[in-house]
């Protein structure tokens, strides 16, 4: 209570929660209404579904207003995408670097084509949408490709190590020396393309798993690239890959690395295929930033687009599917024509210095027009409308909703019916149940305590 007579004693015109439903949250504040405009942003991924908070601050392509009856706070958009990372500054030296590939194992680049300029291709299968490149910062047209990667930065020491089985803890800190950036220091093969996703085990389910498999087998010589986080999730992936039949050895598993390290070896993978249930929402700017392109499918919830609208931000809504089979088709292609490959990179990696993705300045001034935008509403008892006047960029109309449910629940009788049991398991097990595609392809996940 002494917070929000605080908040209110001092006349705050707009309070923002920035917790939500995670550690440290203090809605019980909110629930008292110490502000007359209470507004949800950035941290916690999802609505409230609280009477107490007015606006929750996304933009067009995360919560489209087809989708507006999902949440219960109006919506208020950015110009561009509500989510935000502090890349340019925190890893300025990454806008500068040559191919960090080890020998010859980027098949883009041979003995011929070392230190060369390679310029995008006009013609491509997957259509190229054009960059957005201000004024100022003049056109680019090309991206010079070496095999050779650049000095680290002076601040190259890391003061933080994750222990050996990739689990984070605070008491695993201690001086840490970059490792060299190349394929070798993650045992990844020289030769080949290497799809990655460094989120966390839990975003991945059968389906995502499901779909990747298929790409695996579809591109000769692929890979995917994931971390141990946690740790016991590897035998469970590589045990469900065996079953769709993937050779041995195409899944490969590191550990989780400190932030530095973190970001500079997603360069060395050629393509993130995004988790659509729950995208990489920090995870995929870090992939962004190291210059390689991203792949994800759009959802209905707000955490299954967030990847969606860092891309169209980014400029390259053509990474964005609708569908698996969407998602499936753009990784294949991307992963059986080189050339294809090399254009999206160089579109990607110069994109990330000329839009507004991680501009830092363009977004505090775009959120300060938000918060002029939700107040006014207010003074004119406007507060039941949508702030949706602010859009500059979106979607293309046929890339904007989800044209395949990707996970769709199926009811207790329907689960027993299948599993050939009349009555509900004990109360020591627990299921869970996913109807993948709405095709009638089941997986069933079950727990015992």
């Amino acid at each position: 209570g002494d917070a929000a007579d605080k908040i209110n004693s001092d006349g705050i015109h707009i309070l923002i929660n920035m917790n939500g439903y995670t550690k440290g949250a203090r809605n019980e504040i909110f629930a008292l209404r110490p502000a007359p405009v209470q507004v949800m942003w950035l941290g916690y991924p999802g609505t409230s579904g609280a009477e107490y908070m007015d606006y929750i601050i996304t933009d067009s392509v995360t919560s489209p207003i087809e989708l507006a009856e999902q949440y219960s706070e109006r919506l208020a958009y950015m110009p561009y995408t509500f989510f935000i990372g502090d890349h340019f500054h925190m890893f300025p030296h990454l806008l500068q670097y040559k191919e960090v590939i080890e020998g010859l194992s980027n098949p883009l680049v041979t003995g011929k084509q070392k230190g060369l300029l390679i310029t995008p291709l006009k013609d491509t299968r997957i259509k190229l949408f054009p960059m957005d490149t201000p004024a100022h910062v003049g056109k680019p047209t090309h991206w010079r490709c070496s095999i050779e990667e650049e000095s680290a930065p002076p601040d190259a020491v890391v003061d933080h190590i994750p222990p050996p089985d990739g689990q984070e803890s605070p008491l695993h800190v201690r001086p840490y020396i970059m490792p060299p950036t190349l394929r070798s220091t993650y045992g990844l093969p020289e030769n080949g393309i290497i799809f990655c996703n460094f989120n966390q085990n839990y975003k991945l389910d059968p389906g995502t798993l499901e779909c990747w498999c298929k790409i695996l087998l579809r591109v000769p010589n692929s890979y995917v690239w994931l971390l141990k986080f946690p740790a016991i999730g590897e035998p469970n992936v590589q045990a469900k890959a065996a079953e769709f039949g993937v050779p041995q050895g195409r899944i490969i598993f590191s550990n989780v690395a400190p932030k530095e390290e973190h970001v500079r070896r997603g360069r060395v993978a050629d393509v993130c295929l995004d988790t659509p249930l729950c995208n990489g929402h920090t995870t995929g700017m870090d992939m962004l930033w190291s210059g390689t392109p991203m792949i994800t499918m759009v959802g209905e919830s707000l955490a299954s687009r967030v990847a969606a609208s860092q891309l169209t931000t980014l400029g390259c809504p053509e990474l964005v599917a609708t569908n698996y089979k969407q998602y499936e088709e753009i990784a294949v292609t991307l992963g059986n024509h080189p050339q294809e490959l090399q254009a999206m990179k160089q579109k990607v990696r110069l994109a990330r210095a000329t839009s507004p993705l991680f501009n830092i300045k363009e977004f505090c001034s775009h959120l300060e027009r938000v918060y002029e935008k939700i107040w006014s509403k207010f003074q004119e008892w406007k507060t039941s409308e949508h702030v949706t006047d602010l859009t500059q960029r979106s979607l293309p109309p046929d890339r904007m909703l989800c044209t395949e449910p990707f996970l769709k629940a199926v009811s207790p009788d329907e689960y027993y019916q299948l599993i050939g049991q009349t009555q509900p398991p004990t109360h020591q097990q627990q299921y869970q149940q996913y109807r993948i595609g709405g095709g009638g392809n089941y997986q069933y996940s079950w727990n015992t305590e």
